[in-house]
């Protein structure tokens, strides 16, 4: 079969795993709610009905007037009707705006503007927000309700769509290259942008992972990130939906998680390092374990060793944890598993020497250049580092994305051009070592240039999460470049649950303890203030793991303005 003649719509691969396992559990999402030691009742779709119900979807969306290559956004709960409707407008070939809707009102108005929808695909409540900004998304014709009309009898509900004919529906013929997907970044450095996903791009991603973790049709996975469940229904694996709020992973319930592994014999899982810190604590407190769960994925931020420790603890005696790397501009880059890093790296992260994120998936290029935060066209502007030294991680591939759909103007800092195609910078910054391994030492945003040199984030802050009293820290900068002033943000454990402050160490005690740990390293000792704060640490919507160290700096110099005063 030619390359022209081939259909290379991702949502093709749900077709193909219906066919193969028509009757297997695509989805199950939890009804009633949560009882101690009981089998709770789940909502089940199979494959074929998944991949029948996303058609019927689709070919109503081209009734109603749907035309390939339009964007539409898609603002609904993660559950069993966000992935079916992920692949009804993959099939009806419009290119879909995904927009974490943690990120607050401001930052999802402005980006849903960038974006220009021509449809949206979202609750009653957000076509009631829709309607009140409509002059800001001129283009945004098409509306399909989630639920009931409520007054619009002009929108068709999904339920309706539902019931539409499939005579003479095919899917979208998709080339490689063609936009099916808007992501926008969690804005962590900077304002949210628009990645441009192509089908090669959630293809190869998809090829990556089963590759690379060896993922079988068959498996139950228990689903804590929603872009991951989207890969199990083409992967042939069954995704349980989790009883939590998935933009809060943080404040996840251990007992709901690990009741579904039980009842449900999940062997994966997938989650936020936040997520699994605090199943992994609970199990270390409770001695509970997770006896099914062979093999753990947790991706979005470093996963502390103490963390890994303690999940693989609780699994399977042959069970593994991967933490994959990587960005949504790039994914998946490198992946480590937990022994490596237990019995090897962990050490020198302890010692500040960075964490160690591992080895490149196959098909992926990359290098590290000298730090520079001014644009850089083509690979002539940039110099590529020896081994060893610090500087921003460079990537190719085809799972990284070619350019930003929306603030173009970010393409020139981010987009590098070798005749062939664009290679994308990271942002992040640490070094090759000889085993041909990554180690991370924090975003290049967030490095602290004081007069005595240039500090980064993550060896610095490893030093001092190693304290029995700390569950993590961030280290900021504030002032004039070249001249700031470094401080450390203190989370303690009972901050970052709100609770037991009684058993808390002093404050006090604790800074003079860390004031002495400083001491120790050479690249911890011109960290000049240390300021315990009042609760958890402010972190991205989407993994609640990355610091949100943006704002720890004013708050920082603040607080120490009050102390001189």
């Amino acid at each position: 079969m030619s390359e022209s003649s081939h259909n290379h719509n991702v949502a093709q691969r749900l077709t193909s795993m219906a066919s193969q396992r028509p009757d297997d559990i695509a989805i199950a999402v939890p009804l009633g709610s949560h009882k101690l030691g009981s089998q709770r009742p789940y909502q089940q779709i199979s494959f074929q009905q998944l991949d029948q119900e996303s058609s019927a979807i689709a070919a109503g969306l081209l009734q109603r007037g749907l035309k390939p290559g339009q964007r539409i956004a898609m603002l609904i709960p993660f559950n069993a009707e966000f992935i079916t409707v992920v692949f009804a407008l993959l099939k009806a070939g419009a290119a879909i705006v995904l927009i974490d809707p943690g990120m607050g009102r401001k930052h999802l108005v402005r980006c849903l503007e960038e974006a220009e929808p021509d449809g949206f695909v979202g609750t009653p409540l957000v076509h009631v927000i829709r309607g009140v900004l409509s002059k800001r998304f001129p283009k945004g014709k098409l509306l399909i309700t989630t639920g009931r009309k409520l007054g619009w009898p002009r929108f068709p509900t999904l339920n309706e769509l539902r019931q539409s004919s499939l005579t003479g529906f095919t899917s979208y013929k998709a080339k490689l290259d063609d936009l099916a997907a808007i992501i926008f970044t969690t804005g962590s450095t900077g304002p949210p942008k628009g990645v441009r996903y192509t089908h090669r791009m959630f293809n190869r991603q998809i090829d990556q992972i089963v590759e690379h973790y060896g993922i079988e049709p068959g498996g139950r996975d228990l689903s804590g990130f929603p872009l991951f469940g989207l890969f199990n229904a083409v992967m042939g694996t069954t995704t349980i939906i989790p009883d939590m709020n998935p933009t809060r992973p943080a404040a996840v319930d251990p007992v709901r998680l690990i009741d579904a592994m039980d009842q449900w014999e999940i062997n994966q899982s997938f989650g936020s390092p936040a997520l699994w810190t605090a199943v992994g604590r609970y199990c270390e407190r409770t001695g509970r374990k997770m006896p099914t769960l062979k093999r753990v994925l947790s991706a979005g931020a470093p996963v502390p060793p103490r963390v890994l420790a303690w999940i693989r603890k609780a699994m399977a005696i042959d069970g593994v944890v991967y933490t994959p790397y990587g960005a949504t501009e790039a994914l998946p880059v490198a992946s480590i598993e937990s022994r490596e890093v237990l019995e090897e790296t962990a050490a020198r992260s302890k010692e500040g020497a960075g964490t160690c994120v591992g080895r490149a998936f196959s098909g992926i290029r990359w290098k590290v250049i000298d730090i520079n935060d001014d644009p850089a066209k083509v690979l002539a502007d940039v110099k590529e580092l020896p081994i060893g030294q610090v500087g921003e991680l460079m990537v190719s591939g085809d799972v990284v994305s070619q350019f930003y759909e929306t603030r173009q103007d970010q393409n020139a800092y981010h987009k590098v051009f070798d005749g062939e195609r664009n290679w994308h910078r990271m942002g992040d910054i640490g070094y090759l070592d000889e085993q041909g391994r990554f180690w991370f030492c924090g975003r290049k945003a967030h490095r602290v240039k004081t007069t005595n040199g240039v500090l980064y984030t993550i060896p610095c802050e490893a030093i001092f999460n190693t304290h029995r009293s700390v569950h993590r820290t961030a280290l900021v900068g504030f002032g004039e470049p070249n001249r700031q002033t470094a401080a450390l943000i203190i989370e303690t454990w009972e901050r970052s649950k709100q609770k037991d402050m009684a058993n808390a160490m002093p404050d006090d005690q604790l800074i003079r303890e860390l004031k002495e740990l400083a001491k120790n390293y050479e690249h911890t000792k011109s960290i000049e203030h240390f300021l315990v704060y009042p609760g958890p640490l402010p972190t991205d919507i989407r993994h609640n793991a990355k610091i949100f160290r943006e704002k720890l700096g004013p708050w920082a110099q603040q607080q120490l303005s009050k102390k001189k005063s």
